[in-house]
């Protein structure tokens, strides 16, 4: 298996708690963040990674150069930032081959079980699962709103308290074939994923109850050391 991490962004939020580092070389624990979600992520059966850099990118490659622990890293690199989206599709041309791999976001931590999450991938024929959280959160994360069969009906639902964890599987890259080569700045929540909805393609979403956490500002990253200890939940 193969993950694509996006961790591109500037992480304007944390610069006051973080403000010489890219966000996911934010130190938890004596460890950069990228390292507790790689850790986990190895652990599930994933050998290499991509990951999706601009902003300062040179520390993370420095730190992680083409390997670490037994998965390999090779690098996206964007010479202008290009959002979640044109940051994946930029990505995708280091996938080795065209079967599933999953996408990631550089600043959350979720213990999603690969496992589960594929066997109801491949039970439900979806083109993309997304591993969703319940939190009644409105002012930091959209609601999705899901169908009784748990497919995904909108991505931006105002009274869902089931939101999107960060944690995507692709069926394969050709879902994203008419955005291919569009390198350009792009949203993938806001964007893509509505995109793909309109085109009709299965997503589908499985709510897991295992450990989140987003560090995306800094009264969640001051609390991130006591909460990612004891890696490998279940979902």
């Amino acid at each position: 298996m193969q993950a694509i991490i996006l961790a591109g962004g500037l992480g304007t939020r944390l610069k006051e708690a973080v403000p010489d580092l890219p966000k996911p070389m934010a130190p938890i624990a004596g460890r950069p963040f990228l390292a507790h979600q790689l850790d986990y992520w190895i652990k599930q059966g994933v050998s290499r990674f991509i990951l999706a850099v601009s902003y300062r990118y040179e520390t993370i490659q420095d730190y992680f150069k083409g390997r670490y622990k037994i998965a390999e890293i090779v690098y996206s690199v964007e010479k202008t930032p290009l959002g979640t989206g044109g940051g994946l599709l930029l990505a995708l041309t280091q996938l080795q081959n065209k079967d599933s791999f999953l996408v990631l976001n550089g600043d959350t931590y979720f213990e999603v079980t690969l496992k589960s999450l594929h066997a109801f991938h491949q039970i439900k024929k979806s083109d993309v699962t997304f591993g969703l959280f319940r939190s009644s959160d409105k002012k930091r994360y959209s609601g999705m709103e899901l169908d009784s069969d748990s497919r995904i009906l909108s991505i931006q639902a105002r009274d869902s308290e089931v939101r999107n964890g960060g944690v995507y599987l692709f069926r394969n890259p050709s879902i994203l074939e008419e955005s291919l080569n569009f390198y350009e700045k792009s949203s993938l929540e806001d964007e893509l994923f509505p995109k793909l909805l309109k085109q009709g393609k299965q997503l589908f979403g499985l709510i897991c109850t295992s450990k989140f956490l987003d560090i995306g500002i800094p009264e969640d990253y001051y609390s991130a050391e006591s909460l990612i200890q004891n890696q490998g939940g279940e979902s």
